[in-house]
């Protein structure tokens, strides 16, 4: 089953490389790129049916003559240029945790633990794909909660959880040979963290 579970990404992959010839480009992409005028108001009404669509068009053209009138910076001057160190300070802060939250930790020892567990051989897998299918439903649900709380809320939040599952599984996984349930335990908080690091980072 394995096999043909990993196989199955292929197949919406081939979805894509045989349907997409047949959509239209982006009307942006068409104005501002190719400085296609008439193509681009094929590919409006393509994607929005008959009508007046000249808003629309002068939306893009004022898009088109900011991106003209606007600097294209190189990597240095992004890193000397005053106006931009507060953003790239932050950028550089959220990339960093990141890749230093523990996640790929998790990921690399839940097997571990799910064997620890005492679950039967041929069931682990499956568990440790629902931990899969925990940060995919987690992340569609991000997109519904951060339009409510913001992205700054969701991140703090986010991290401060991860941070006390970290401190709960260490504590779980160091008293796992004095206690029969803590091997539940931790499989329980490695979920939650899934779960956490879906919402948050």
């Amino acid at each position: 089953l394995w096999p043909w579970l990993l196989a199955s990404s292929g197949l919406s992959a081939l979805v894509q490389l045989v349907t997409l010839p047949f959509f239209p480009d982006s009307p942006s992409y068409l104005l501002i790129q190719k400085g296609n005028e008439e193509a681009c108001r094929k590919a409006i009404r393509k994607l929005w049916g008959e009508g007046d669509h000249q808003a629309e068009i002068d939306d893009i053209m004022k898009e088109k003559a900011a991106m003209t009138s606007t600097k294209t910076l190189r990597v240095l001057e992004v890193i000397k240029e005053r106006s931009l160190r507060w953003q790239l300070y932050i950028l550089m802060t959220v990339m960093t945790t990141l890749q230093l939250c523990g996640i790929n930790a998790i990921y690399f020892y839940s097997f571990e633990v799910f064997h620890t567990a005492k679950f039967e051989e041929y069931l682990i897998p499956y568990v440790s794909l629902g931990v899969g299918m925990c940060e995919c439903l987690s992340s569609i649900l991000c997109s519904t909660l951060i339009d409510r709380f913001g992205r700054k809320v969701l991140l703090w939040g986010g991290y401060t959880l991860m941070c006390s599952v970290l401190a709960l599984l260490t504590m779980t996984l160091s008293l796992q040979h004095q206690f029969f349930w803590m091997h539940y335990f931790s499989v329980i908080l490695i979920f939650l963290f899934v779960i956490f690091y879906g919402i948050g980072p």
